[in-house]
């Protein structure tokens, strides 16, 4: 089907089905109440570490905003990703999944850190960053937009409701920011187009020296 071929439907795939994926493990932990909170992190337990893992797919079975806050803001900047950086999407996305989970791993407060609010400012601050640092118009504007839907994002990294895994959302926006940097030469579908003076200094042609002219 032709629909299908289209790359940015595809790109919305993946992320289409992790979504049912978690909404499908929330709908379970809530009706069997299986507790699955204690598969999250718990910082500085080996049994903890688990939550490296599994964690971003468990939500508070308390309250239905967590998972619902969470689930449209994952859509969109992870079929962002897909669709903008396709050629390190994948690594960009395991990066934040892992990394943001050791981190809250070893400095986080001793509590049982769940949902993936973490990996969701990773890669918004991946997608804004990597615009700023490319330079590519199309990829300013991806960031601009990130700004307009989820800029307010920026108060979560700070400790403003105990309740809320503020560390997860502080190292995740640090991770994106890392991220965006060491990945800035690479994996965009869009690259920024060479001036004139770069191709010219590239192929060692010197500029004209206007000092040395007299026009009389």
């Amino acid at each position: 089907m032709k629909w299908f071929s289209n790359s940015l439907v595809k790109s919305a795939i993946p992320f289409f089905f992790l979504l049912g994926l978690i909404w499908l493990i929330h709908f379970f932990n809530i009706n069997y109440q299986l507790d699955l909170y204690t598969y999250g992190i718990y910082p500085r337990k080996i049994s903890g570490l688990i939550g490296i893992l599994f964690s971003p797919l468990i939500h508070s079975s308390d309250d239905i905003k967590h998972i619902i806050n969470n689930s449209p803001a994952l859509f969109i900047l992870g079929w962002t990703l897909l669709y903008f950086y396709k050629n390190i999407a994948a690594k960009i996305f395991c990066y934040s999944w892992f990394l943001v989970g050791f981190f809250v791993w070893i400095s986080a407060r001793p509590s049982f850190h769940i949902g993936i609010s973490g990996v969701i400012y990773c890669l918004a601050f991946f997608l804004f960053f990597s615009g700023v640092f490319r330079k590519e118009n199309r990829l300013m504007a991806i960031s601009l937009f990130v700004v307009f839907l989820y800029g307010s994002m920026i108060w979560g990294i700070f400790p403003y409701d105990w309740s809320i895994s503020f560390e997860s959302h502080f190292f995740g926006a640090l991770t994106g920011f890392v991220l965006a940097y060491f990945f800035k030469k690479e994996g965009a579908t869009f690259k920024r187009k060479k001036t004139q003076w770069e191709i010219e200094e590239e192929m060692g042609i010197e500029p004209p020296d206007f000092e040395n002219n007299i026009y009389l």
